[in-house]
């Protein structure tokens, strides 16, 4: 399993790894457990390993997701990405 989510979520310490089961958005092809993810939908169509390697990165969408008052990080998902687009 990757480390990181296609938006840069660090798998494994995630509480909803084991809390409501996910096996991540690459197994479940963006259909999460609580509903379609559309930033992995979108790096899907697009064919691309995670939205660090998106033109458009980071997009609105995934700044919007990155500091969510409920469910964001405060953009550690973006910083985890471009730390994995420069190695």
């Amino acid at each position: 399993m990757n480390t990181y989510s296609i938006c840069g979520i660090n798998c494994t310490k995630c509480e909803y790894k084991e809390k409501c089961g996910c096996k991540g958005c690459r197994e479940s092809k963006g259909i999460m457990f609580w509903g379609e993810c559309k930033l992995a939908k979108c790096a899907i169509e697009k064919k691309l390993d995670h939205c660090g390697l998106c033109s458009n990165f980071p997009c609105d969408d995934l700044k919007a997701f990155a500091y969510d008052e409920g469910e964001g990080d405060n953009g550690e998902r973006i910083e985890n990405l471009r730390k994995l687009i420069a190695n």
